[in-house]
């Protein structure tokens, strides 16, 4: 016994406490990281990613327009938050709103009108859950055990006659089917770290300017981007999904000297590798 109790504290000292913190933070932030990255839910989803009409049709997406004038709201430096305390009020009407696109063709729309409509219905969704489910510190608490997991992978909706979760629409149809990197910066996770949920909605019309304001806004804010003492520090998103952005670290860092300025856009002609990356789960919440 009085050998067992001297073991005690040499297990329990300063630097192993430390190291089994470090440990499990490793964990943690790799379970994480597998919940954002796991294919999605397995399903055929190439109509959807692979749009097939000409016929010019263009989408209302005026409710969802409005709604995003009301209550997102600048926060720090360029950062745009939501008032979901005051958006509670009208989730009824954008429950409506999703049913309606819910109700339409997708696989049927022209390119640019398909993107803007995934993007919208993403958004709005991910929107939705949160007001469902709030006040919550982290979008990770729905669905989430332990602080992480999330709602990405549930099937919610039913778009011309199949269940898709948000890693259908991101993984399944956004990324696979449209193949532009800045369709990072369109659909927003409800975090800080994510790129901004832009006051506007997407149409066929802005598309390619939203997504441009996107990817400027994000890589010029240092919760994107950062380079001090030549080290380059960047968001989890371009570890998580570095092959859109090329595969390695000089295709990233290229992706990001098209949209980056000032001294920023002058410290990454001199890096040729990425040192870090980081991301804050906190909600995007203007209280």
């Amino acid at each position: 016994m009085l050998i067992a109790a001297s073991c005690r504290p040499s297990f329990l000292s300063k630097p192993r406490r430390r190291l089994l913190a470090q440990l499990a933070a490793s964990v943690v932030f790799l379970l994480a990281s597998l919940a954002i990255t796991a294919p999605a839910f397995a399903q055929d989803l190439s109509r959807f990613a692979s749009p097939s009409g000409t016929s010019g049709q263009r989408l209302d997406h005026a409710f969802w327009d409005g709604f995003l004038q009301r209550y997102v709201k600048p926060g720090d430096g360029s950062v745009t938050r939501l008032d979901y305390s005051q958006a509670r009020g009208e989730l009824g009407a954008l429950s409506a709103y999703l049913d309606s696109l819910s109700a339409l063709s997708p696989s049927q729309f022209e390119r640019d009108e398909a993107m803007a409509y995934w993007i919208n219905f993403y958004n709005a969704l991910t929107v939705k859950l949160v007001l469902e489910n709030y006040p919550l510190r982290s979008i990770r608490q729905i669905d989430g055990v332990l602080g992480f997991g999330g709602p990405w992978k549930r099937p919610r909706v039913s778009v011309e006659g199949q269940m898709l979760s948000l890693d259908n629409m991101e993984h399944g149809i956004l990324r696979p089917g449209f193949a532009d990197p800045r369709v990072h910066y369109a659909v927003n996770c409800a975090s800080y770290s994510c790129p901004n949920l832009i006051p506007r909605a997407f149409t066929a019309a802005n598309l390619h300017d939203l997504l441009e304001l996107g990817a400027h806004d994000y890589i010029n804010h240092p919760r994107g981007v950062s380079l001090e003492n030549g080290r380059l520090q960047v968001s989890s998103i371009y570890h998580w999904f570095k092959e859109d952005f090329g595969g390695t670290d000089a295709g990233v860092i290229a992706h990001m000297q098209a949209y980056a300025e000032g001294e920023l856009a002058q410290g990454l002609k001199t890096v040729q590798r990425i040192s870090g990356h980081h991301y804050d789960w906190a909600l995007n919440d203007a209280q």
